[in-house]
């Protein structure tokens, strides 16, 4: 699996999809863990864990122990004044229940169980994340996904770089907050109401000329692990920010 950055939203001087050293990088860094359950007899589909990390960011960003007085809210606010890191990590067997007895949530989808835990300083990870491993396992799709349902949120992906299933999961992670941010209050609510619909799919390479240019909100890549520093690789596409 893979760590992964993005820029949170712009301060002074910054722009909120540069990847270069900006006024964001001198606050102390924050991560979001996601630990994504991979079974040896039963991994989760490549497609379906995309989908429940991005829907587990958008679940510990609502949660009302992250917001106001609550008791992840600061570690919330530290992440998200910094680069908004996530590092997806994977375990099985008592590796997972070791996780699950962590403070956080486990979002599951039809295959996938992902656990995200409140933000960690990028050098105090608790002791039964930091031994999981990063690297090593990769899903696959058993069947290609079905087309997307776009009168709901799409998380289009590029179709020009090859990302791990790690890596696309924390990008996955970075388009939800990105649409999560830019949407009114109600819209979230609204969202938030109805389970955090949302599909997860390759754009066609014209469509994604298209996307990128289209105002939407676009996930650019710091460059640390897999892909060039500034690469395009997550459109958000919901239908209340077109």
């Amino acid at each position: 699996m893979s760590t992964d950055q993005t820029t949170a939203p712009a301060g002074p001087g910054d722009s909120p999809f540069r990847s270069e050293p900006g006024a964001r990088d001198q606050a102390p860094q924050f991560v979001l863990p996601l630990v994504v359950r991979v079974e040896r007899a039963a991994p989760p589909a490549r497609t379906d864990a995309l989908e429940t990390a991005a829907r587990a960011v958008l679940v510990m960003l609502s949660d009302e122990r992250s917001l106001g007085e609550g008791e992840w809210a600061q570690a919330v606010r530290d992440w998200q004044d910094a680069r908004i890191r996530k590092v997806v990590r994977r375990a099985r067997g008592a590796e997972w229940r070791r996780a699950e007895a962590l403070p956080g949530i486990t979002v599951t989808g039809r295959t996938a169980e992902v656990r995200v835990c409140p933000p960690v300083p990028l050098d105090g990870w608790p002791r039964d994340l930091a031994k999981l491993q990063v690297s090593g396992t990769d899903l696959d799709d058993p069947e290609p996904p079905a087309e997307a349902d776009r009168s709901a949120p799409v998380l289009w992906t590029s179709p020009e770089l090859d990302m791990s299933a790690g890596k696309a999961m924390a990008q996955a992670g970075h388009g939800a907050q990105l649409a999560w941010w830019e949407l009114p209050d109600e819209e979230r609510a609204a969202w938030r109401d109805a389970g955090f619909p949302l599909a997860v799919r390759t754009a066609a390479p014209g469509e994604w000329r298209e996307l990128t240019a289209s105002g939407l909100p676009v996930v650019r890549d710091a460059g640390f692990t897999e892909i060039a520093p500034g690469s395009c690789t997550v459109v958000a596409d919901h239908p209340a920010l077109r």
